[in-house]
């Protein structure tokens, strides 16, 4: 792997690099949703579906707010999906101790066997691929990934890949 300087070779930036990545990244997302799309489809769910699932069962209790925030939906389009999951036995909704108009939601126990279903599936994936490519390749991922990320995000994600790696230092 070449060590990339700042001024120096920037052949990483040329069209048909940054063409490549783009395909990587469709190539990467259809590979690494096909196996869940699978089990979602025995259980009548897609992705939303499956979207709902993870970041509920990543965070227990998220409020309905939270959640549209995390992923830039209408209500609308949640509220199909939740009605779904709640009917199916995956998710459950309770109203917020503080304000009774919150509504809070959790996984079932049908709901995390379901995710862990998932996302191990895709979890066994990533670590493949963080095994082979290596610790520098992993933390530049981290890094790359982040700066996809709109800015309003990147806290979500602490520690060295939530900072910028913008240079501002100028080379001479």
């Amino acid at each position: 792997m070449t060590d990339v300087k700042p001024g120096g070779n920037l052949l990483f930036l040329r069209e048909e690099e940054l063409r490549q990545a783009i395909e990587l990244l469709f190539f990467a997302h259809r590979d690494f949703t096909a196996e869940p799309d699978l089990l979602l489809v025995e259980h009548g769910l897609g992705r939303a579906h499956h979207r709902v699932i993870y970041f509920v069962g990543r965070h227990p209790g998220i409020t309905v707010s939270e959640l549209l925030a995390i992923l830039g939906i209408t209500k609308q389009s949640l509220a199909r999906v939740l009605s779904q999951l709640v009917e199916g036995g995956f998710v459950v909704q309770t109203p917020g101790m503080r304000d009774r108009r919150q509504r809070l939601l959790e996984l079932t126990q049908k709901g995390v066997a379901l995710e862990r279903q998932l996302t191990e599936k895709q979890r066994q994936r990533v670590a493949r691929a963080y095994r082979e490519a290596g610790p520098l390749a992993v933390e530049g991922f981290r890094r790359v990934m982040v700066e996809l990320i709109d800015e309003r995000d990147r806290k979500r994600f602490p520690g060295r890949a939530a900072t910028s790696s913008r240079r501002t230092d100028k080379a001479g």
